[in-house]
Formats: structure tokens, sequence, C-alpha cells
């Protein structure tokens, strides 16, 4: 079957559709995929894929969108898929709609994050819900990353069977590794009984950083590594002043890192992840931490409340809140013992729940691929 991948920036086809493709394609299947372009595809196009460029705007934008629209209608139209399988609200619901006028035999969505969801203005929630109502209308297989989102998904009708197929990643690539550990330190010049604090996301707010930054300031025994940057597509808040602050206040405990591609060596140098975010799906981030045998603090929203135990992989804590992040942060920062204890039950959660070629056999089945 031919089957046609569709994400709405380079990023997200690279970290969260590239592991399904290369999947779907092992199991003997043509595999293509649209997006907008951005450097990052050449990395999928190294691998052999077909990715053909569609202009995605991540806006409401009447006109943008309609040039998107016109534009996967062309696609495939060209290509005639057998399936599309469409990624994230607005160039999914596209996706669907471009699908449903090209008579596509099957269209597929995954949802990696409801938006109504997200804190903010109920408009954009009640928008956001009409939208993934109206997509859900055109879709043949519903999946979401995460068993809540799924609930989500029956409960406010918006697919008559929603499936949680989760999220993974690859733990011959994410584990604990001495030799990293001890290159990436001296790299970063690093004290090997320095305790390191890593985050790795995307620098938006709803990331959390204004209260992670914050709460650094009351952990004066631990370094924070924060891996990432601001997507060019992003919206919201600039979190810039709140690192300009961080940096006069933190000093040589603040390290950025800046976009990398050995993540899993940083993760393997660290001592505990964070991620404090307002919103999140099934977030990679942290089954790449728990792979990497770092316990995780959280915090307790949709996504992360399933996949940390809270005294037992890690802490949770209320999000948008300065003081019980401090506190988690620096009980974990100051034992040793209690790290190495939450680390290896993580790992073995992880091992159990999130190994990615698990992850995508299921969703390969759920698929019908």
């Amino acid at each position: 079957m031919r089957v046609l991948f569709i994400a709405n920036v380079d990023f997200s086809l690279l970290h969260f559709i590239l592991p399904l493709m290369r999947g779907a394609r092992a199991r003997g299947h043509e595999v293509l995929a649209a997006c907008a372009e951005g450097p990052l595809l050449e990395i999928v196009r190294a691998e052999g894929f077909a990715v053909i460029p569609v202009p995605f705007s991540r806006s409401l934008s009447p006109g943008a969108n309609w040039r998107a629209l016109r534009a996967l209608r062309r696609v495939i139209r060209a290509e005639r898929p057998g399936l599309v399988h469409a990624h994230f609200p607005i160039a999914g619901l596209l996706a669907r709609v471009a699908a449903r006028l090209e008579r596509v035999p099957r269209t597929a969505y995954t949802v990696h994050g409801f938006l109504f969801n997200q804190p903010g203005p109920l408009w954009r929630r009640g928008l956001s819900l009409a939208v993934e109502w109206l997509g859900g209308r055109l879709t043949d297989t519903f999946l979401t990353v995460s068993e809540e989102e799924a609930g989500d998904a029956r409960r406010l009708r918006i697919h008559r069977d929603p499936k949680a197929a989760l999220n993974g990643r690859d733990p011959r690539r994410f584990h604990p590794d001495p030799a990293a550990r001890a290159a990436v330190r001296a790299e970063l010049g690093l004290g090997e009984d320095e305790v390191v604090v890593t985050a790795v996301s995307r620098l938006v707010r709803h990331k959390g950083y204004p209260e992670l930054l914050r709460a650094m300031e009351s952990v004066p025994g631990a370094t924070l590594c924060v891996v990432g940057e601001r997507l060019s597509t992003d919206h919201g808040g600039d979190v810039e002043p709140d690192f300009a602050r961080a940096a006069a206040l933190l000093g040589p405990r603040l390290r950025r890192l800046g976009y990398r591609h050995d993540t899993e060596r940083v993760l393997a140098a660290s001592d505990l992840f964070c991620l404090p975010s307002h919103f999140e799906g099934l977030p990679m981030s942290v089954i790449e931490a728990m792979l990497t045998g770092l316990p995780v603090v959280a915090t307790d929203i949709s996504g992360p409340r399933e996949q940390v135990v809270p005294g037992e992989t890690g802490l949770l804590v209320p999000p948008g809140t300065v003081a019980p992040l401090a506190e988690a942060l620096a009980r974990l920062s100051a034992d040793p013992a209690l790290r190495a204890r939450m680390g290896e039950a993580a790992r073995g959660r992880a091992l159990a729940l999130y190994d990615e070629r698990v992850v995508v056999a299921r969703t390969l089945d759920l698929l019908g691929l």
C-alpha cells in the first residue's frame, strides 16, 4: 500500500513520525510524506524517503490554510495513497479534508495532545474542540499518544472508537552510558560530582521555563542544562527575558546547549530530568530520560502523570508553580541514593511501556498496515 504521512513542520516529522515511516516501509509498504520545508527534512530524505513540501502554517490564517489545502489536494491527486495518516491539529484537519475530497480509501489521525486541554481563553479551547470534533467525522482510525486523551476523545464523542497507541523511543539509543557521561561532562566543564538537572524541549513558555529557571535559584547545589531552541513557527510569549534574568543570577549553573542531535549523550551525563510543562501529549523527552535511567520531575498534567509514578520513578508537582518545583528538585539533588533508586525504576517502566519497536508495531497494527 502507498501510505502518505502528513506533518506540520520538519521538527515534528523527524522526531515523531520517522519511526512509523521506517516501520511501514519495513512491512513492505510504499512510504512518502508531506510537510512544510525545513532543514531537518534532509535527515529524513537521507534515509530514502520522499518528502513533498506543503506550505503548512501553524496559524489560523485562512489564506495560508487555503493554500496548504490546495497543495495537499494536488499531492494526493498525484500520488493516490491508499492511506493518509495525518498528525497535529491544523495540518491534521487539512489533511483529512483533502483526503475526503480526493476520495482516499482510508484516513487516520494521531493526536499528540488536544489543544483544548491547554490553558488559555475559553474561545480558543472551544475552537480547538470544534476542530477536533469536525476532524473526527472525517477519520477512519483515530489514535492518541496517551490513554487519558483517548478517554477524552471517547467522552467528548470526538470519535466513535479512539485508541491509545502511546509514544516510544529506542532503548538501544537511550540508555545509561558511563563513557558518554564522562565525555560530555568533560566537554562542558562539569565536575563528576556536580548534580546536573537537564531539560529538553522547545524554548516556549508552556514548557514551564519561567518556573524552572526561578526554581533553580533555590537549588544552589545543581546545574541546569537546557537542550532545545524556539522554532520559527512557535507562538506564545518570549522566554528570553526569563533566561536573561536566570543567567545573571545562576551564572555558570545555567548551560544553554541549543538544538543537539546527541541528546542521548547529554541525558547520559545528567542526574535528573525536569519538564514542568503546562500542557503535553505524552512527551518523548520524558521517555528518553526514563530509558536513560533518570528520575523525572514533571507537572501533574495529562501525559506526564501517565508516565511518572510519584515517589517511585520521579516526582509530580502542580503546573505553573515555583516553590513545589524547587522543593522537588532540591530533594532529588540532595539524595544520590533516591535518584539511583527512582532512575532504575524509571528505566524499567519505560522498557515495559515505551519501547519504540513495540509502540511502532502496535501503531502499524492499528493502522492496518
